[in-house]
Protein backbone atom coordinates (compact mmCIF):
# COMPACT_ATOMS: atom_id res chain seq x y z
CA UNK A 1 0.00 0.00 0.00
CA UNK A 2 1.35 3.83 -0.51
CA UNK A 3 2.16 5.90 2.62
CA UNK A 4 0.30 8.60 1.82
CA UNK A 5 0.28 10.65 4.76
CA UNK A 6 4.00 10.30 5.14
CA UNK A 7 5.91 13.88 5.73
CA UNK A 8 2.00 15.47 5.83
CA UNK A 9 3.43 17.47 9.12
CA UNK A 10 5.87 19.32 6.93
CA UNK A 11 4.10 20.02 4.23
CA UNK A 12 2.30 22.99 6.27
CA UNK A 13 5.98 24.30 7.04
CA UNK A 14 7.15 27.20 5.18
CA UNK A 15 9.61 25.51 2.56
CA UNK A 16 8.69 22.01 3.82
CA UNK A 17 10.76 22.73 6.89
CA UNK A 18 13.56 23.51 5.02
CA UNK A 19 15.81 26.44 6.28
CA UNK A 20 19.22 27.16 7.64
CA UNK A 21 20.16 25.25 10.97
CA UNK A 22 21.31 28.16 13.47
CA UNK A 23 24.06 25.79 14.90
CA UNK A 24 26.06 24.79 11.49
CA UNK A 25 24.53 26.95 9.64
CA UNK A 26 23.96 24.18 6.93
CA UNK A 27 21.49 25.59 4.13
CA UNK A 28 18.67 24.31 3.02
CA UNK A 29 18.79 21.26 4.99
CA UNK A 30 15.80 20.40 7.72
CA UNK A 31 15.59 22.44 10.52
CA UNK A 32 12.72 21.01 12.31
CA UNK A 33 13.85 20.77 15.74
CA UNK A 34 13.06 23.76 18.31
CA UNK A 35 16.50 23.92 21.30
CA UNK A 36 17.33 26.85 23.51
CA UNK A 37 20.57 28.31 22.45
CA UNK A 38 21.93 31.11 24.52
CA UNK A 39 17.95 32.01 25.78
CA UNK A 40 16.58 32.21 22.42
CA UNK A 41 14.04 29.27 20.71
CA UNK A 42 16.22 28.61 17.57
CA UNK A 43 15.62 25.42 14.91
CA UNK A 44 18.56 23.00 14.23
CA UNK A 45 18.81 19.77 12.01
CA UNK A 46 18.75 16.23 13.45
CA UNK A 47 22.60 16.10 13.61
CA UNK A 48 22.91 19.50 15.62
CA UNK A 49 19.60 18.22 17.89
CA UNK A 50 21.04 14.74 18.33
CA UNK A 51 24.74 16.50 19.11
CA UNK A 52 23.38 18.89 21.80
CA UNK A 53 21.17 16.25 23.77
CA UNK A 54 24.56 13.79 23.88
CA UNK A 55 26.39 16.67 25.51
CA UNK A 56 23.53 17.34 27.85
CA UNK A 57 23.24 13.73 28.61
CA UNK A 58 27.44 13.29 29.12
CA UNK A 59 27.26 16.81 31.42
CA UNK A 60 24.30 14.65 33.80
CA UNK A 61 26.90 11.74 33.34
CA UNK A 62 29.93 13.85 34.76
CA UNK A 63 27.96 15.28 37.88
CA UNK A 64 26.36 12.14 38.69
CA UNK A 65 29.89 10.71 38.51
CA UNK A 66 31.46 13.11 40.68
CA UNK A 67 28.09 13.16 43.36
CA UNK A 68 29.00 9.11 43.79
CA UNK A 69 32.91 9.58 44.38
CA UNK A 70 32.38 12.20 46.88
Amino acid sequence: MSKAHRGKGIRELPHYGRGTCARCETKNIKALYEVEIDGKKVNVCKKCNAALNNAKKAAVAVETAKKSAE
